[in-house]
């Protein structure tokens, strides 16, 4: 078993730069989820890890070993492709086994393995089928069982449940974290979905353009985005943003939005203050937004009338897209809603969770006071 760091690592195609100066320590046994959209370098440091790139700066360890000239097959990984990467002319066994044959591993302990694995992934009566004769979510496990019985010190996943369809997702997500929370072994998983990344995760690292944007737990990216990019990617749908000035009114602060103003909570003015009589930009999720006739307990309310343009009804809720003023925003709310297009409908806005972000740098000025406090602690 081994811990993964990133130092400084950087990586270009050509004159493009697509990582950047990634600095990462994943901790043995961690669960790591690579995420953010395509192109961000994600799947590329990924397989700078697994040795299938080269490092053009900085170094990658394993453990206390550097990588960097070590060959793929002795790193001591295994890693998981989006397309299985399966042999079709071989049956589900010889798939399973065929890394530890090229190892020269024991007749009788690659049976073992192999049989072992394949019990524990569902797939035990598949063994003397081709990957032809399986379905997808079947194939994927085959994908991983021939990653399990390698024995690896740290698993490698590059979105391996993209080809499978939305039920098999789910079911699959369930069964890779049963997996790691099973064999106790390091974690490092890619992919672009959020969802997949905010429910396995012990961990996210979020990246954009080949930087390294926030590295927390799932519960602190949501709640603590570090800028306006992870405040947005992280949450379905997005968080609404709006340019708002911070404005002083006696002991208060106001976000001035243009066609409508939110005071401030007391316990949010010391994060702010620094910012009064400057722009800003103003961020609150759909499900900080809710129709004033169904509000949850305990909530700071801040109530407006908006116009109703969209209504997306969802069963469990009510996706509604309004309009105040030339603001467009977008609401989840209570599903006993009577929200109708064409008509107007109060809502609420919980200024609990209210984000205000640099409008320069978009960084968030609640993640900088925090992180000042923890310096100064």
């Amino acid at each position: 078993m081994a811990g993964v760091t990133f130092n400084h690592v950087s990586k270009d195609f050509g004159d493009q730069r697509v990582v950047s100066d990634l600095n990462i320590e994943v901790a043995d046994k961690e669960f790591l989820v690579f995420v953010g959209p395509s192109g961000c370098g994600k799947s590329t440091s990924l397989r700078m890890l697994a040795g299938l790139e080269e490092i053009t700066e900085g170094e990658i360890l394993i453990g206390d070993r550097v990588v960097n000239n070590i060959a793929p097959k002795d790193r001591d990984v295994a890693m998981v492709f989006q397309s299985y990467a399966l042999y079709p002319h071989m049956t589900v066994y010889d798939n399973m086994a065929f890394g530890l044959k090229l190892r020269k591993t024991p007749k009788k302990i690659i049976d073992e393995r192999v049989k072992e694995a394949a019990n524990e992934l569902g797939i035990g009566h598949l063994l003397d089928r081709r990957p032809r004769q399986l379905s997808g979510g079947q194939r994927q496990r085959v994908a991983v069982g021939r990653a399990i019985v390698r024995e690896p010190a740290v698993f490698l996943m590059d979105e391996p449940l993209s080809n499978l369809d939305a039920k098999l997702r789910v079911e699959a997500r369930s069964f890779i974290s049963r997996l790691h929370q099973r064999l106790e072994t390091t974690f490092i998983y890619v992919t672009h979905d959020q969802v997949e990344a905010m429910t396995m995760g012990t961990r996210i690292c979020v990246l954009n353009e080949g930087k390294l944007q926030q590295i927390d737990s799932p519960f602190n990216l949501y709640h603590n985005p570090r800028n306006v990019f992870v405040a947005g990617f992280i949450g379905s749908p997005s968080m609404n943003f709006f340019d708002a000035t911070l404005k002083p009114d006696g002991d208060h602060i106001i976000v001035d939005l243009g066609a409508f103003a939110l005071d401030l909570p007391p316990s949010k003015t010391d994060s702010y203050k620094s910012h009064v009589g400057q722009e800003v930009i103003c961020g609150i999720r759909p499900e900080d937004i809710h129709d004033t006739n169904f509000l949850p307990q305990g909530i700071i309310p801040a109530n407006l009338t908006s116009n109703v343009e969209v209504v997306e009804q969802m069963g469990n809720e009510v996706i509604i897209y309004l309009e105040n003023g030339g603001k467009n925003f977008i609401a989840r709310t209570d599903p006993r809603t009577d929200a109708a297009v064409g008509h107007e409908l109060g809502v609420t806005f919980n200024l609990d969770n209210i984000h205000i972000f640099d409008a320069n740098t978009e960084i968030s000025l609640a993640y900088e006071s925090k992180q000042l406090e923890a310096a100064q602690a």
